[in-house]
């Protein structure tokens, strides 16, 4: 697998976001790997947008996002969830990418225990579990322990795969957000059953 370059990372966040779309979340647990296609993604921009963890600038919870782009940042929300980004632009940019959806590929065994503590899955649980960002987290094995990771490391990262053509991307506005909650932000690949909200 090809690994992104940092390069692919320090652009525009919006431009980051499309191409994410298609490329292998890549997650190595000692010599077992789990994996999948990234299937929808959202912006958030913390120059202009309100709901980015940024917009106020830098705290100890979002410091990560200031780091340039490259890196996994890693948040806790509603009192129990984890929810992944990947952190794009330069330096101070405030700038990432949240992991909405992903189609399992390598390890779904793994996944599934680690997500329904079972092995084998229905075809409905099978699309439930990584269809949200919540989820993505759970299934790989994502906590407050890996914000910050390098994603050009070998623990966690992102490989290449076939872009996505621009004619398959859809586009609409974030899901479950208070405040700049008109942007059309969010980006996903047309008509694939892993993504979390049709």
């Amino acid at each position: 697998m090809q690994k992104l370059s940092l390069d692919f990372y320090k652009r525009d966040v919006h431009l980051v976001a499309k191409d994410l779309l298609g490329k292998i979340f890549v997650r190595k647990l000692s010599d077992k790997i789990i994996s999948g296609k990234i299937v929808e993604v959202e912006a958030y921009d913390g120059s202009v947008d309100e709901s980015a963890h940024s917009f106020n600038g830098i705290t100890k919870r979002n410091q990560v996002m200031f780091k340039g782009g490259g890196f996994l940042y890693v948040y806790f929300t509603y009192g129990m969830h984890y929810c992944a980004n990947v952190v794009t632009g330069n330096v101070k940019d405030g700038c990432a990418v949240l992991i909405r959806a992903i189609e399992p590929i390598d390890g779904i065994d793994i996944m599934a225990k680690n997500r329904f503590n079972k092995k084998i899955l229905s075809e409905k649980e099978k699309i439930n579990l990584t269809n949200g960002p919540a989820k993505i987290c759970q299934a790989f094995n994502i906590t407050i322990k890996e914000n910050g990771i390098s994603l050009t490391d070998n623990e966690i990262f992102i490989a290449d795969n076939k872009s996505i053509h621009i004619d398959r991307i859809g586009i609409s506005k974030r899901i479950g957000i208070k405040k700049s909650v008109d942007l059309p932000w969010r980006y996903f690949i047309k008509d694939n059953p892993f993504v979390s909200k049709k």
